[in-house]
């Protein structure tokens, strides 16, 4: 069921079919109905009922239920709404950039994965990612059930995390997905708390600029990223597949290999490459289809594409249209094309740069009558492909910021108003946020920024939410000598915000690629998460956390640290690091060189020749730091520094 349906009653489009609700917590329920109008609720042998208020919203709160189902929830007013197949179990929310955005098929070994992704416990949504300059109340989604067929387009954070949590805790588990790539922490935040707090409410004041302001920075920003394009992307050199049959349904294509879509190309070997490559797809339609105009759904495509049914072209997506890599493709499908029983699907992609394929973006892949919308045939799967131009992918370039402008995706508050206010009251356990990339450039004001958006959501919600986060991973070159780093900045704020209650922290510093801001390895990360939440929420013995830094002490010529969470400290092998490395030591004059290290039981011992009076020792303190102390559970030491001098954000840095 759809939540929101014509008529006078309304539910909140987050309650639909197989859907998980929050177990043993009181349970948030809510819609739409005329004023005045009674409205009763009833789930699992217990109901509860409400008058719609004069703004026409109405909300009730049902008893704490324990992990179970099938269910079936139903709403009764003037006509009755049924949700049906509602588990009880485990709903975190799971936001952040591309990192919690990015799918389970492009993470490491994700074929593998998504074959095995059989867990029907396990229910994902994703809410779409459209800006707004007002919070909104409501916002159109669909749960799924995990299956091999559509959990290549799950996050795959969130993916790995609900899979940990579903196995240890044998529950249903939800996973809410509301992430977009490339933004910044202040688009998560309420306008509200941004504005309260003195040190930030300049993020909003800088947004509202003239008329005659905002058409320069558009100006700017347009020629900016224009240029940048000339230099990372490919022109399409044209069609060619076309005058080549391949959109024909009697195309032999029995040679071309097969790909489970949606994915991105380059997770297939050999496929790493920008270029144009065709699907194609025969599928047999149910005989009242016949003469009937059909609704092709094929999800997000990255970068153009050219969609045909039985030989004819029947949309097409290019440059015109904004953010054509996120957009889902939507096209009608006429009547007379379906009269043979039968449709052959095509689909030429283009990739001009970076990441390309039919990857779905979230959004399932189907085929459906334009007048009954509850009847589809999936499309998930093996599509047949073939490579009709490969080009040698560009050296990626950094993409030119955008400017602040209302509405776009980074203006202050947008998301929090179109991706978090119309959740808000649903009943969740807590939340995992992987994001930070975007703000390292101003990781000094993260250290207010960050809890101030925790703080802001935890009112909004009205509980002390859990909220878990994944400290940036190790990227760029490492560098050769001891260095001042942004990205280290950016994570000694996220490692600060620890002081708020109920936080924890998965550390990534040993996932990452030098070469590539999204690494493969999302099953640590989601593992990590999930052992966080297993210690502060569950109440589970074990160890969730890397070696805290607490202290130091100056001995002669040696430091010594010590260390919360040591139990069993190790220098694990890493590639780069002989014995206990990542360590680097300073005397008065603040010169930082490379330092000898030892553990000495649950402290380290650290020294350089060079500085014969030190006073300040940094770990990992690099975008990309050679550094290898774990414990022995496995968990690697956060990054840190004994010192407070400033660096490359804060007050004073270079």
């Amino acid at each position: 069921m759809a939540g929101c349906e014509c008529g006078s009653l309304r539910l909140s489009s987050i309650f639909n079919d197989h859907m998980v609700l929050q177990r043993d917590l009181p349970l948030a329920v809510w819609g739409w109905a005329r004023p005045g109008l009674m409205v009763a609720v009833s789930l699992a042998g217990q109901s509860a009922s409400t008058e719609a208020n004069p703004a026409g919203r109405w909300r009730v709160t049902l008893e704490p239920l324990p992990a179970g189902g099938p269910y079936a929830l139903e709403v009764r007013a003037d006509r009755t709404l049924s949700v049906r197949d509602v588990l009880i179990g485990e709903v975190w929310l799971c936001s952040g950039q591309s990192n919690m955005e990015w799918p389970l098929c492009n993470a490491r070994d994700g074929e593998a994965e998504v074959a095995a992704a059989d867990y029907p416990q396990i229910r994902h949504v994703t809410i779409p990612r459209v800006p707004a300059e007002q919070p909104r109340d409501d916002v159109a989604v669909q749960w799924q059930r995990c299956t091999p067929q559509v959990a290549g387009a799950f996050s795959a954070v969130g993916y790995f995390f609900g899979r940990r949590l579903h196995r240890q805790l044998g529950v249903p588990v939800g996973l809410v997905h509301s992430s977009w790539g490339g933004t910044v922490a202040e688009t998560w935040t309420s306008r509200q708390a941004l504005l309260a707090e003195p040190t930030l409410a300049g993020l909003v004041h800088t947004s509202e600029k003239t008329p005659r302001e905002l058409a320069e920075l558009e100006a700017q920003h347009a020629a900016a990223l224009a240029d940048w394009d000339r230099q990372v992307a490919h022109e399409d050199p044209g069609n060619a597949g076309e005058a080549q049959g391949f959109a024909e349904p009697g195309h032999d294509d029995s040679a071309w290999p097969t790909m489970d879509l949606p994915r991105y190309w380059e997770t297939v070997k050999g496929l790493e490459i920008d270029g144009a490559v065709w699907f194609r797809r025969t599928v047999e339609l149910p005989a009242d289809w016949a003469g009937r105009e059909l609704v092709l759904s094929l999800g997000a495509i990255d970068d153009f594409d050219t969609t045909y049914v039985n030989g004819q072209a029947v949309g097409a997506t290019g440059l015109e249209t904004p953010n054509y890599y996120l957009a889902p493709r939507r096209y009608r499908v006429p009547a007379e094309l379906t009269k043979t029983g039968r449709a052959t699907l095509a689909v030429r992609v283009f990739d001009r740069m970076g990441n390309g394929g039919l990857y779905g973006g979230g959004h399932p892949l189907s085929l459906s009558p334009a007048d009954d919308g509850q009847t589809s045939l999936a499309l998930e799967g093996p599509w047949r492909y073939r490579i009709e131009c490969a080009l040698t992918p560009r050296p990626m370039l950094p993409r030119p910021a955008l400017p602040i402008l209302p509405g776009q995706c980074n203006s202050p508050a947008a998301l929090y108003n179109s991706m978090i206010a119309p959740l808000i009251p649903l009943t969740i356990r807590g939340v995992i946020w992987y994001q930070g990339e975007s703000n390292a450039g101003r990781a000094y004001e993260y250290r207010t920024l960050f809890p101030t958006m925790i703080r802001d959501w935890r009112a909004r919600w009205g509980r002390d939410l859990p909220f878990l986060f994944v400290q940036l991973a190790n990227y760029q070159a490492p560098p050769a000598e001891p260095t001042e780093s942004a990205w280290a900045e950016l994570r000694e704020a996220q490692s600060m915000t620890l002081a708020l209650p109920h936080t924890a922290q998965a550390v990534a510093i040993d996932v990452g690629e030098a070469h590539d801001i999204h690494p493969r390895n999302k099953q640590d990360v989601g593992l990590r998460l999930a052992l966080a939440a297993e210690a502060i929420v569950y109440g589970r013995d074990g160890e969730h956390t890397g070696p805290v830094y607490r202290a130091m002490a100056i001995e002669g010529s040696r430091v010594r640290l010590r260390f919360d969470h040591a139990a069993g400290l190790t220098a694990q092998p890493r590639e780069g690091c002989e014995g206990l490395a990542g360590f680097a030591i300073a005397g008065a004059d603040r010169r930082f060189v490379w330092a000898r290290a030892s553990i000495d039981g649950d402290s380290v011992v650290v020294w350089s020749e060079k500085v014969p009076a030190p006073v300040a020792v940094r770990y990992g303190w690099a975008d990309n730091p050679r550094c290898n102390l774990y414990t022995a559970a496995g968990l690697p030491a956060s990054p840190f520094r004994t010192d407070d001098w400033p660096g490359l954000t804060g007050p004073g840095g270079a």
